[in-house]
């Protein structure tokens, strides 16, 4: 049993295609699910942009969180995003998460003006950002920002705005070196099932790289959320409400994000399925506690 404790999260996996993806967010919103998340692929023409689209979504809602699924960082500096973040949640009353990703798709990157990296460079290259990004967060000092990486050179910058809460950086992570990186550097660790080598039979040996990568780091493997994608479930509600309570308890899975632009999908996962897990995962918690 590999159950880290956190709070169960429940949300949506959006494709950014413009008003309908605003109308899924509302849905998701007024049916009460904690996140919408947004796929970013600046480099697709059929997609609105990422970022404009979760800050018009969260001038459109009033109570749930939003982040990119996950943001891609090659295309997207990170001193300008880390303003960007921070300000975005500021305007939001706290509303915001950053997940990041280290660029899946060179090609397109490279199409949209970005540096064309090889795997291990965009892993170092994630690596210099995140410290960038948590220093223009960090308001606590008046010394002036400097990195001078391999990547990123950032120079003098002024620190701000502060974030109207802790942002988690949440890292969609697969590979053993971004595994590794997600336990030092990271708040959160956003793969998708489907993308999972061996589904979930992966998850003990990719959470131990996690956890061994924040052990190295003086860290305390607990303190990284795991969340985790969906594109398509089979059986119904219940069935989905066991499968979940069974990744929280037994591979510490906290956050439940299903894709698909269904607002029926939304309610249901809203109003049945978060529900039952919730309960699955809190009897078995409490029947653990007095064991």
């Amino acid at each position: 049993m590999t159950d880290y404790g956190h709070d169960l999260l429940f949300g949506t996996f959006v494709t950014p295609t413009g008003a309908q993806a605003v109308d899924l967010a509302v849905t998701a919103d007024r049916a009460g699910l904690d996140l919408v998340t947004f796929q970013d692929h600046p480099y697709q023409p059929a997609f609105v942009d990422t970022w404009t689209l979760m800050a018009y979504v969260a001038a459109k809602t009033s109570r749930i969180r939003i982040t990119g699924n996950v943001l891609n960082l090659p295309l997207r500096p990170p001193a300008v995003l880390a303003r960007a973040a921070a300000s975005l949640d500021v305007l939001s009353g706290g509303r915001i998460e950053l997940g990041l990703g280290s660029g899946a798709f060179p090609d397109g990157v490279a199409a949209m003006g970005g540096r064309r990296l090889t795997p291990g460079q965009s892993i170092e290259a994630l690596a210099e950002a995140i410290p960038i990004i948590r220093d223009l967060w960090d308001t606590t000092t008046r010394e002036r920002v400097n990195h001078q990486g391999e990547y990123y050179k950032v120079v003098g910058a002024k620190r701000g705005p502060k974030p109207a809460h802790d942002i988690g950086i949440w890292i969609g992570a697969y590979k053993p070196k971004m595994l590794a990186l997600t336990g030092r550097l990271g708040d959160g660790w956003l793969p998708s099932m489907d993308y999972l080598p061996k589904g979930a039979d992966s998850l003990p040996e990719m959470n131990a790289r996690i956890d061994e990568g924040a052990l190295s780091a003086g860290r305390k493997p607990q303190d990284i959320r795991r969340l985790l994608n969906f594109m398509r479930l089979d059986g119904g509600p219940a069935q989905w409400a066991e499968q979940f309570a069974d990744l929280a308890l037994n591979h510490g899975i906290s956050g439940f994000i299903l894709g698909g632009d269904s607002h029926e999908l939304a309610e249901t996962l809203a109003e049945e399925v978060a529900p039952a897990t919730r309960e699955l995962v809190e009897k078995e918690r409490g029947a653990a506690s007095q064991r």
